[in-house]
Protein backbone atom coordinates (compact mmCIF):
# COMPACT_ATOMS: atom_id res chain seq x y z
CA UNK A 1 0.00 0.00 0.00
CA UNK A 2 1.43 3.45 -0.89
CA UNK A 3 2.80 5.47 2.02
CA UNK A 4 0.17 7.75 3.48
CA UNK A 5 -2.76 5.65 2.28
CA UNK A 6 -5.53 4.95 4.78
CA UNK A 7 -8.44 2.53 4.73
CA UNK A 8 -11.97 3.74 5.44
CA UNK A 9 -14.62 1.24 6.52
CA UNK A 10 -17.90 1.79 4.68
CA UNK A 11 -20.15 -0.80 6.27
CA UNK A 12 -19.27 -4.04 4.54
CA UNK A 13 -16.97 -2.23 2.11
CA UNK A 14 -13.50 -0.72 2.37
CA UNK A 15 -12.10 2.29 0.51
CA UNK A 16 -8.42 3.13 0.07
CA UNK A 17 -7.82 6.86 0.36
CA UNK A 18 -4.48 8.16 -0.89
CA UNK A 19 -2.93 11.49 0.16
CA UNK A 20 -5.38 12.05 3.04
CA UNK A 21 -3.36 15.06 4.24
CA UNK A 22 -3.43 16.89 0.90
CA UNK A 23 -4.70 20.43 1.44
CA UNK A 24 -7.93 21.08 -0.49
CA UNK A 25 -9.08 24.42 0.96
CA UNK A 26 -5.83 25.98 2.24
CA UNK A 27 -7.60 29.08 3.58
CA UNK A 28 -9.83 26.89 5.76
CA UNK A 29 -7.16 24.28 6.61
CA UNK A 30 -9.37 21.53 5.13
CA UNK A 31 -7.55 18.41 3.94
CA UNK A 32 -8.78 15.68 1.66
CA UNK A 33 -9.62 13.45 4.64
CA UNK A 34 -11.42 16.35 6.37
CA UNK A 35 -13.51 16.85 3.24
CA UNK A 36 -14.43 13.18 2.95
CA UNK A 37 -15.38 12.88 6.61
CA UNK A 38 -17.47 16.04 6.65
CA UNK A 39 -19.27 15.13 3.44
CA UNK A 40 -20.09 11.72 4.92
CA UNK A 41 -21.88 13.54 7.76
CA UNK A 42 -23.82 15.60 5.19
CA UNK A 43 -24.89 12.44 3.35
CA UNK A 44 -28.30 12.00 5.04
CA UNK A 45 -29.26 15.52 3.97
CA UNK A 46 -27.67 15.56 0.51
CA UNK A 47 -28.60 12.11 -0.78
CA UNK A 48 -32.40 12.68 -0.92
CA UNK A 49 -31.71 15.49 -3.42
CA UNK A 50 -29.34 13.46 -5.61
CA UNK A 51 -30.74 9.92 -5.62
CA UNK A 52 -32.31 8.79 -8.88
CA UNK A 53 -30.79 11.74 -10.75
CA UNK A 54 -27.87 11.91 -13.18
CA UNK A 55 -24.74 13.33 -11.56
CA UNK A 56 -22.10 15.64 -13.02
CA UNK A 57 -19.05 16.31 -10.87
CA UNK A 58 -16.25 18.86 -11.01
CA UNK A 59 -12.99 17.34 -9.80
CA UNK A 60 -10.00 19.25 -8.36
CA UNK A 61 -7.13 16.77 -7.88
CA UNK A 62 -4.80 19.47 -6.52
CA UNK A 63 -7.35 21.36 -4.44
CA UNK A 64 -9.40 24.43 -5.25
CA UNK A 65 -6.48 26.37 -6.71
CA UNK A 66 -5.43 23.59 -9.09
CA UNK A 67 -6.61 22.38 -12.47
CA UNK A 68 -10.19 21.10 -12.55
CA UNK A 69 -12.34 19.14 -14.96
CA UNK A 70 -16.00 18.21 -15.40
CA UNK A 71 -16.91 14.54 -15.37
CA UNK A 72 -20.20 13.07 -16.52
CA UNK A 73 -19.15 9.49 -17.28
CA UNK A 74 -18.58 7.26 -14.26
CA UNK A 75 -14.85 7.04 -13.44
CA UNK A 76 -13.30 3.62 -14.04
CA UNK A 77 -12.79 1.38 -12.26
CA UNK A 78 -15.74 1.94 -9.96
CA UNK A 79 -16.50 -0.03 -6.79
CA UNK A 80 -19.36 -2.52 -6.96
CA UNK A 81 -21.57 -0.37 -4.75
CA UNK A 82 -21.63 2.50 -7.28
CA UNK A 83 -24.86 2.52 -9.28
CA UNK A 84 -24.92 4.02 -12.76
CA UNK A 85 -27.56 4.98 -15.32
CA UNK A 86 -27.02 5.33 -19.04
CA UNK A 87 -28.40 8.30 -20.95
CA UNK A 88 -27.36 8.44 -24.60
CA UNK A 89 -23.61 7.77 -24.73
CA UNK A 90 -23.00 8.75 -21.12
CA UNK A 91 -22.96 6.37 -18.16
CA UNK A 92 -23.73 8.63 -15.22
CA UNK A 93 -23.06 7.97 -11.55
CA UNK A 94 -26.26 7.88 -9.50
CA UNK A 95 -25.44 9.35 -6.11
CA UNK A 96 -27.77 7.31 -3.91
CA UNK A 97 -25.57 5.90 -1.14
CA UNK A 98 -23.10 7.04 1.49
CA UNK A 99 -20.31 4.79 0.14
CA UNK A 100 -20.73 6.36 -3.31
CA UNK A 101 -20.53 9.86 -1.80
CA UNK A 102 -17.34 8.98 0.10
CA UNK A 103 -15.82 7.40 -3.01
CA UNK A 104 -16.53 10.55 -5.01
CA UNK A 105 -14.88 12.59 -2.27
CA UNK A 106 -11.79 10.40 -2.52
CA UNK A 107 -11.64 11.35 -6.22
CA UNK A 108 -11.59 15.07 -5.34
CA UNK A 109 -15.15 15.63 -6.56
CA UNK A 110 -15.64 18.97 -4.86
CA UNK A 111 -18.81 20.01 -6.71
CA UNK A 112 -21.88 17.84 -7.25
CA UNK A 113 -24.43 18.94 -9.85
CA UNK A 114 -27.60 16.89 -10.34
CA UNK A 115 -30.06 16.64 -13.19
CA UNK A 116 -33.33 18.52 -12.97
CA UNK A 117 -35.25 15.41 -13.97
CA UNK A 118 -35.49 12.17 -12.05
CA UNK A 119 -34.39 9.10 -13.98
CA UNK A 120 -37.31 7.49 -15.81
CA UNK A 121 -39.84 10.00 -14.47
CA UNK A 122 -41.33 12.52 -16.93
CA UNK A 123 -42.93 14.68 -14.22
CA UNK A 124 -40.93 17.06 -12.01
CA UNK A 125 -41.19 16.96 -8.22
CA UNK A 126 -40.03 20.55 -7.76
CA UNK A 127 -39.69 23.92 -9.46
CA UNK A 128 -36.42 25.86 -9.31
CA UNK A 129 -35.64 29.43 -10.32
CA UNK A 130 -31.94 30.17 -10.75
CA UNK A 131 -31.10 33.79 -9.86
CA UNK A 132 -27.78 34.55 -11.53
CA UNK A 133 -25.92 37.83 -10.94
CA UNK A 134 -23.90 39.37 -13.74
CA UNK A 135 -21.38 40.78 -11.25
CA UNK A 136 -18.97 38.58 -9.29
CA UNK A 137 -19.92 40.48 -6.13
CA UNK A 138 -23.61 41.41 -6.15
CA UNK A 139 -24.87 43.08 -2.95
CA UNK A 140 -28.49 42.97 -4.21
CA UNK A 141 -28.70 39.18 -4.63
CA UNK A 142 -30.70 38.61 -1.45
CA UNK A 143 -33.00 41.52 -2.30
CA UNK A 144 -33.62 39.80 -5.63
CA UNK A 145 -34.46 36.53 -3.89
CA UNK A 146 -36.83 38.32 -1.54
CA UNK A 147 -38.76 39.84 -4.44
CA UNK A 148 -39.22 36.40 -6.00
CA UNK A 149 -40.39 35.06 -2.64
CA UNK A 150 -42.86 37.91 -2.17
CA UNK A 151 -44.41 37.27 -5.57
CA UNK A 152 -44.74 33.55 -4.86
CA UNK A 153 -46.34 34.29 -1.50
CA UNK A 154 -48.84 36.61 -3.20
CA UNK A 155 -49.85 33.62 -5.34
CA UNK A 156 -50.38 31.45 -2.26
CA UNK A 157 -47.13 29.54 -2.73
CA UNK A 158 -44.09 29.01 -0.53
CA UNK A 159 -40.55 28.04 -1.48
CA UNK A 160 -37.07 27.74 -0.02
CA UNK A 161 -34.25 30.08 -1.05
CA UNK A 162 -30.93 28.23 -1.39
CA UNK A 163 -27.45 29.69 -1.82
CA UNK A 164 -25.71 28.20 -4.83
CA UNK A 165 -22.51 28.32 -2.83
CA UNK A 166 -21.05 30.55 -5.54
CA UNK A 167 -22.47 33.95 -6.55
CA UNK A 168 -26.12 33.13 -7.13
CA UNK A 169 -29.15 31.87 -5.29
CA UNK A 170 -31.89 29.45 -6.24
CA UNK A 171 -35.53 29.33 -5.25
CA UNK A 172 -36.62 25.71 -4.68
CA UNK A 173 -40.31 24.80 -4.48
CA UNK A 174 -41.40 21.18 -3.97
CA UNK A 175 -44.65 20.71 -5.90
CA UNK A 176 -47.60 18.38 -5.99
CA UNK A 177 -47.16 16.05 -8.94
CA UNK A 178 -48.99 16.96 -12.14
CA UNK A 179 -47.40 19.91 -13.97
CA UNK A 180 -44.90 19.08 -16.72
CA UNK A 181 -41.50 20.64 -17.24
CA UNK A 182 -43.01 22.77 -19.99
CA UNK A 183 -45.68 23.95 -17.54
CA UNK A 184 -42.95 24.91 -15.08
CA UNK A 185 -40.97 26.72 -17.76
CA UNK A 186 -44.08 28.74 -18.63
CA UNK A 187 -44.60 29.53 -14.94
CA UNK A 188 -40.97 30.61 -14.60
CA UNK A 189 -41.33 32.82 -17.67
CA UNK A 190 -44.40 34.48 -16.12
CA UNK A 191 -42.58 35.11 -12.82
CA UNK A 192 -39.41 36.38 -14.52
CA UNK A 193 -41.08 38.71 -17.01
CA UNK A 194 -43.42 40.14 -14.37
CA UNK A 195 -40.54 40.92 -12.01
CA UNK A 196 -38.42 42.34 -14.81
CA UNK A 197 -41.17 44.74 -15.86
CA UNK A 198 -41.70 45.78 -12.23
CA UNK A 199 -37.95 46.08 -11.47
CA UNK A 200 -36.18 47.00 -14.73
CA UNK A 201 -33.09 48.35 -12.93
CA UNK A 202 -32.59 45.07 -11.07
CA UNK A 203 -33.70 42.14 -13.25
CA UNK A 204 -33.26 40.89 -16.79
CA UNK A 205 -34.36 37.83 -18.76
CA UNK A 206 -31.54 38.33 -21.28
CA UNK A 207 -29.78 34.98 -21.58
CA UNK A 208 -26.52 36.29 -23.09
CA UNK A 209 -24.30 37.56 -20.30
CA UNK A 210 -22.69 40.18 -22.52
CA UNK A 211 -26.10 41.83 -22.95
CA UNK A 212 -27.08 41.90 -19.25
CA UNK A 213 -24.89 44.73 -18.03
CA UNK A 214 -25.07 44.74 -14.22
CA UNK A 215 -28.59 43.30 -14.07
CA UNK A 216 -29.49 40.09 -12.26
CA UNK A 217 -30.62 37.30 -14.58
CA UNK A 218 -33.77 35.38 -13.73
CA UNK A 219 -32.99 32.05 -15.36
CA UNK A 220 -36.24 30.11 -15.75
CA UNK A 221 -34.72 28.08 -18.60
CA UNK A 222 -32.11 26.19 -16.55
CA UNK A 223 -34.64 23.97 -14.79
CA UNK A 224 -35.38 21.51 -17.60
CA UNK A 225 -34.53 17.91 -18.55
CA UNK A 226 -30.91 17.55 -19.62
CA UNK A 227 -29.73 20.46 -17.48
CA UNK A 228 -28.14 20.42 -14.04
CA UNK A 229 -28.02 22.57 -10.92
CA UNK A 230 -25.81 22.49 -7.84
CA UNK A 231 -27.21 19.94 -5.41
CA UNK A 232 -28.27 21.14 -1.97
CA UNK A 233 -25.33 20.71 0.43
CA UNK A 234 -22.66 20.33 -2.24
CA UNK A 235 -19.47 22.24 -1.55
CA UNK A 236 -18.16 24.72 -4.10
CA UNK A 237 -14.50 24.99 -5.04
CA UNK A 238 -14.10 28.56 -3.81
CA UNK A 239 -12.27 30.17 -0.90
CA UNK A 240 -14.17 29.74 2.34
CA UNK A 241 -15.39 26.22 1.45
CA UNK A 242 -18.98 27.42 0.86
CA UNK A 243 -21.81 24.89 0.88
CA UNK A 244 -25.01 25.29 -1.13
CA UNK A 245 -27.42 25.89 1.75
CA UNK A 246 -31.21 26.28 2.06
CA UNK A 247 -32.19 29.39 4.04
CA UNK A 248 -35.25 30.81 5.72
CA UNK A 249 -36.81 33.97 4.32
CA UNK A 250 -35.88 35.72 7.55
CA UNK A 251 -32.23 34.86 6.94
CA UNK A 252 -32.48 36.20 3.39
CA UNK A 253 -33.70 39.48 4.88
CA UNK A 254 -30.46 39.72 6.89
CA UNK A 255 -28.44 39.72 3.63
CA UNK A 256 -26.06 36.81 4.33
CA UNK A 257 -23.03 35.93 2.19
CA UNK A 258 -22.55 32.52 0.59
CA UNK A 259 -19.44 31.81 2.68
CA UNK A 260 -21.45 32.26 5.89
CA UNK A 261 -22.53 28.65 5.26
CA UNK A 262 -19.48 26.47 4.84
CA UNK A 263 -18.05 23.02 5.36
CA UNK A 264 -16.93 23.84 8.90
CA UNK A 265 -20.30 25.02 10.23
CA UNK A 266 -22.97 23.37 8.08
CA UNK A 267 -23.17 20.23 10.22
CA UNK A 268 -24.17 22.18 13.33
CA UNK A 269 -26.74 24.14 11.33
CA UNK A 270 -28.35 20.94 10.06
CA UNK A 271 -28.44 19.45 13.55
CA UNK A 272 -30.51 22.38 14.76
CA UNK A 273 -32.58 23.24 11.67
CA UNK A 274 -32.69 20.08 9.56
CA UNK A 275 -33.26 20.21 5.80
CA UNK A 276 -35.57 23.15 5.10
CA UNK A 277 -36.47 21.84 1.64
CA UNK A 278 -37.73 18.46 2.87
CA UNK A 279 -39.72 20.23 5.60
CA UNK A 280 -41.76 22.24 3.08
CA UNK A 281 -44.86 20.38 1.92
CA UNK A 282 -45.37 20.09 -1.85
CA UNK A 283 -47.06 23.21 -3.17
CA UNK A 284 -50.35 23.22 -5.18
CA UNK A 285 -48.85 24.73 -8.31
CA UNK A 286 -51.47 23.24 -10.64
CA UNK A 287 -54.16 25.46 -9.14
CA UNK A 288 -51.99 28.52 -9.58
CA UNK A 289 -51.22 27.61 -13.17
CA UNK A 290 -54.95 27.36 -13.89
CA UNK A 291 -55.53 30.78 -12.37
CA UNK A 292 -52.71 32.34 -14.40
CA UNK A 293 -53.95 30.81 -17.66
CA UNK A 294 -57.35 32.40 -17.02
CA UNK A 295 -55.84 35.91 -16.88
Amino acid sequence: MPAGTIILKLGEYELKVTHPDKMIWPDMNITKLDYIQRMAKLGPYLLPHSENRHLTTIRYPEGIHGVSFYQKNCPKPAPQYVRTAKEGNIEYVVLDSLPTLVWLGSLYSLELHVSCERIGDPLPDRWIMDIDPSLEEEPRIMEAASLVGELLHSLGLDAVPKTSGATGIQIVMPIERGPTFDDLRAFGKFISEYLTVRNPKLFTVERLKKDRGALIYLDYLQFYPGKTLAAPYTTRARPGAPVSTPLTWEEVGRNPHATDFNLLNIEERLRTRGDLISKLKPQPLSRVLQSISAL
